[in-house]
């Protein structure tokens, strides 16, 4: 394993073979997809913090899902990556999303965790305000609140690891860096879904507050020949709370990928 700064963006690079590109959402780090490495054995996997995030610098652009989804392109192909798997957790959802749509020659298939479709008004709402928290009084508070948000029951009563994990991603953001993503994920709309050709797999927890299995199962009417697998007693941070579930689904997803 090795880490590269490819413009903004610190990219851990793993292993070799055909490429696998992991797209963390917001709170989250190249590390929220640490237990799914030892499914990916065989593959180049690539995992970017986004700018702002994680060891990435808060950047002195404006930070947008458009802006985003454009440097993680120019990253990849700087890395020499010309088609790749995408894995996107959350906020990386959309921005999977938009590349299969503007970049369809670069994507040969989406696998998507918690995927969001744009967020409702509501949430639009309490983003901007969770971004007035950052800034004015850093991460703690909203550390807890996630933990309590969007992990399910028996996530929180089981799996104490698990919730110290979460935690500790969030903990560790740049509060400008956050609010910034915040504030970018509350301006996104909704890709033109009927643009993307890839294979797609959403895997959506049955107790996911954030993107609840209809906001999935709406996404995947919408992408042609996608598919929806819902895991049981799990809440928005699927790949951390049923890591063996959701390699195995994952894994069986990408062979089957022409």
């Amino acid at each position: 394993m090795s880490t590269v700064q490819v413009g903004r963006m610190a990219v851990e690079v793993t292993g070799e073979g055909f490429p696998v590109v992991m797209v963390h959402g917001l709170g989250g780090t190249s590390n929220g997809f640490q237990p799914q490495m030892p499914a990916l054995e065989g593959y180049r996997v690539l995992r970017p913090d986004l700018p702002g995030a994680g060891r990435s610098p808060v950047p002195h652009e404006e930070i947008s899902i458009e802006w985003l989804a454009a440097g993680l392109v120019a990253a990849l192909r700087t890395l020499g990556v010309g088609r790749a798997h995408f894995v996107g957790h959350s906020m990386g959802t959309i921005l999977c999303q938009r590349i299969a749509a503007d970049e369809p020659g670069l994507v040969a298939s989406l696998t998507l965790f918690g995927a969001i479709i744009e967020p409702p008004d509501g949430a639009r709402t309490g983003l901007a305000a969770r971004a007035r928290t950052a800034r004015a009084e850093g991460m703690d508070g909203i550390a807890d609140q996630i933990v309590a948000n969007t992990l399910s029951a028996a996530t929180c009563g089981s799996q104490p690891t698990t919730v110290a994990l979460v935690r500790e991603l969030i903990m560790r953001q740049d509060p400008q860096g956050y609010a910034r993503h915040c504030e970018a994920l509350g301006k996104a709309r909704a890709v033109d879904a009927r643009l993307i050709s890839a294979p797609t797999l959403l895997i959506t927890g049955d107790a996911d507050p954030v993107a609840p299995p209809g906001m999935a199962q709406m996404l995947a009417d919408r992408i042609k020949g996608a598919s929806l697998s819902l895991i049981d007693r799990c809440g928005h941070w699927a790949m951390l709370e049923r890591p063996a579930e959701c390699n195995e689904k994952m894994a069986n997803f990408l062979k089957r990928v022409p």
